[in-house]
């Protein structure tokens, strides 16, 4: 399996929470405010310099009000459009 910052799956999942973010009306900083982090942190998680491991993850969806399972039926629908 593989864990990289470059795997499609992940890459999937950010592009996601991105959209998702915005979808929201949340902006970086905003978003950073909520999880007691900077901006900064928000944009490396974002372009895939750094990762987020699932207890972020969890915390990104708290923060954004969204379901933890959101990513599997943004995939689907996702997928759906293609």
């Amino acid at each position: 399996m593989e864990k990289s910052l470059h795997s499609q799956g992940y890459r999937t999942m950010l592009r996601l929470l991105r959209k998702t973010r915005r979808n929201v009306g949340v902006t970086q900083e905003e978003l950073a405010t909520r999880l007691d982090e900077t901006q900064t942190f928000i944009s490396k998680c974002e372009r895939r310099e750094r990762r987020i491991d699932v207890i972020e993850l969890r915390k990104f969806c708290e923060a954004l009000g969204i379901p933890e399972g959101w990513a599997s039926e943004g995939k689907r629908q996702e997928e759906g459009n293609r």
